[in-house]
């Protein structure tokens, strides 16, 4: 059992390796590319101004890879309290979290970004599934799968109410419907169209599938209260 044990924990360990490897790899090359767009907005960033940094795409981009070390630096200290504290799955609870934050609120506030004339333009609505599917391009499909997929993959790590599939599909597609209507309502500038909340919701779905094998259930449903020590017998 010990010569089994020991033969398998190798080829794990060079996994995990070639993992973290491939993980480097892909963001160091996702910043390659984006490198020239986003040093166009870093010094109005670091300049601490709004126009052109937290007004466009690229400063957004910016600013949420700048915040990445902040928020697992809060994941690692929810972590080490929840495990001090006797909690199960602490890193997982911890991490979905703040995945949840850091992943949805970029998209939410790039969605929010009001377009060129906010206030002055009619509110604009698309209630024909699938009609705007190709103005959107493949860019703007991509962008809208992305909105809550942070939100899909984590959330059922997160709240056992939440890991199934019917359910996610409702969570997405609700949350997208409010962001639509608070479009409509502010006069952003913007469409509100029924296929933005099919796409949201279908990356939702998509997302969550892809954490599957990582969903909490409700017979080990996360807890943030330490388990008492089971009581001497004899």
């Amino acid at each position: 059992m010990n010569l089994n044990a020991s033969l398998s924990a190798p080829p794990r360990r060079t996994r995990r390796i070639v993992l973290l490897g491939l993980a480097v790899l892909g963001i160091a090359s996702a910043l390659f590319v984006v490198r020239g767009p986003l040093m166009m907005s870093a010094p109005r960033c670091m300049a601490g101004r709004w126009h052109g940094c937290f007004d466009t795409f690229n400063g957004v981009v910016l600013m949420t890879l700048v915040a990445l070390p902040l928020a697992v630096l809060v994941a690692w200290a929810l972590a080490r309290r929840r495990r001090a504290a006797g909690v199960p799955s602490a890193w997982r609870t911890s991490l979905a979290e703040v995945g949840m934050v850091h992943g949805t609120v970029p998209f939410l506030w790039l969605t929010m970004m009001p377009g060129a004339l906010p206030g002055i333009a009619p509110a604009r609505v698309s209630l024909v599934p699938l009609r705007d599917l190709v103005t959107m391009g493949p860019l703007g499909i991509v962008g809208n799968l992305l909105v809550f997929a942070s939100l899909g993959f984590f959330a059922p790590m997160r709240f056992a109410a939440l890991a199934s599939v019917p359910r996610i599909l409702a969570f997405g597609a609700g949350c997208s419907v409010l962001v639509e209507t608070a479009q409509y309502v502010l006069r952003l500038d913007r469409v509100s169209s029924v296929d933005d909340v099919l796409v949201n919701a279908a990356g939702a779905v998509l997302a969550a599938l892809a954490s599957r094998r990582w969903w909490r259930t409700t017979a080990d449903a996360p807890s943030d209260r330490p388990h008492p020590a089971p009581a001497p017998t004899g």
